[in-house]
């Protein structure tokens, strides 16, 4: 089974923000440093909460933070 469909630019807006680290932006949505990281690479899909905690974080819109299916190729 490949990974899941629901992507992000989590790493991308990190560094566009200062270059904050994961454990800031998990201090800031209230996970773990860990659960960034699985994020990143796409081996977990955040719950609908999380996804606007994290969109919150950025000051950006579900859609500017997260995409269904396979956005890498732009």
């Amino acid at each position: 089974m490949g990974k899941n469909l629901v992507g992000n630019h989590i790493r991308k807006l990190r560094f566009n923000h200062n270059e904050m680290t994961q454990q800031q932006l998990a201090d800031k949505v209230g996970v773990t440093r860990q659960t960034i990281v699985a994020l990143e690479k796409g081996n977990y899909s955040p719950s609908l909460e999380l996804a606007f905690r994290i969109a919150h974080a950025f000051n950006l819109s579900l859609e500017e933070v997260f995409f269904y299916g396979d956005n890498t190729k732009e």
